[in-house]
C-alpha cells in the first residue's frame, strides 16, 4: 500500500479530484488525528457493475420498499452515520478534514449520497465520489437491518442506468464480497479507471427518487 502523509498544506477540491483520477485517495488514522494519508493500494477493490450479485431475500426487501431511498438529501447525516461507532467498529478514519473535504466535493456536485429512510428517520446509507464514468465508494452505515444493503442496490442501479463503467470500493470486505466485489492489481485498476474517465456518467439518470421495483429493472429484471 502506497501512502504519503500530509500535515501541512490545504487540500483543495481540484487537488482531490486529480488524486482520484490518478487512483489515489486520502484517509486518516483516526477521527482525532488531524493528518491525512494519500493511499494507492497494491490490490484495489472493485465491484463489477455487470456482475453484481443480488441475494433473493434482499431483492424482496428492495421490491417491498421497506425503506424510502433518497439521493443527496442529507449529506451531513450520512457522513455522521459513517463516522459513528458501530458493532465491530469502535473507531473511524473520518476526521474533521475528511468531513470538510467531502462536504466541499458535495457542494461542487462530485460527492453523492444514497440514503435509506424509514418513518422519517435516516437509518442507513452510503456516500462516494463521482468523476467521469467512475464512482468511488467511500463509506456506508446501517442502523437497521439491510438499510445500507438496500442503498447499495439502488446505487448500482443508478450507476448502470447512468452509464458508469467503474464502481471502486477501495478495499474488499466480507460484506462487499457477498455482492461480487473483487480485488485487482494496481496496474489493472489503472486501466479500468482510465477507461471510465473517458466517459461522463449521469448520476441523476433516474432522477432523485425511484421505487425498489424500478431499481431492480436495472439489476435483475424479473426478480
Amino acid at each position: 500500500m502506497a501512502r504519503g502523509e500530509d500535515r501541512s498544506f490545504e487540500i483543495t477540491v481540484e487537488m482531490l479530484l486529480k488524486a482520484y483520477a490518478c487512483g489515489i485517495f486520502p484517509m486518516a488514522e483516526s477521527a482525532e488525528d488531524p493528518s491525512l494519508f494519500w493511499i494507492e493500494p497494491e490490490e484495489r477493490g472493485v465491484l463489477p457493475l455487470d456482475s453484481f450479485h443480488l441475494p433473493k431475500r434482499l431483492a424482496r426487501t428492495v421490491r417491498a420498499d421497506h425503506f424510502q431511498v433518497r439521493i443527496d438529501s442529507d449529506f451531513k447525516g450520512v457522513i455522521d452515520g459513517c463516522a459513528a461507532p458501530a458493532p465491530g467498529r469502535q473507531t473511524t478514519w473520518i476526521n474533521d478534514r475528511i468531513r470538510a473535504l467531502y462536504a466541499s466535493l458535495f457542494e461542487a456536485g462530485h460527492a453523492h449520497t444514497v440514503e435509506s429512510w424509514r418513518e422519517g428517520k435516516l437509518v442507513g446509507g452510503l456516500y462516494g465520489v463521482s468523476l467521469g464514468g467512475a464512482f468511488f465508494g467511500e463509506s456506508m452505515f446501517s442502523r437497521e437491518t439491510d438499510a445500507s444493503k438496500v442503498a447499495l442496490v439502488h446505487l448500482v442501479a443508478r450507476l448502470r442506468a447512468g452509464g458508469y463503467r467503474l464502481l471502486d470500493t477501495q478495499f474488499v470486505t466480507s460484506h462487499l464480497a457477498r455482492f461480487g466485489a473483487i480485488e485487482i492489481r494496481r496496474s489493472a485498476y489503472r486501466k479500468r479507471l482510465g477507461d471510465a474517465l473517458t466517459t461522463e456518467g449521469d448520476f441523476f439518470a433516474l432522477g432523485t427518487e425511484i421505487s425498489g421495483a424500478e431499481a431492480l429493472t436495472w439489476i435483475a429484471p424479473g426478480t
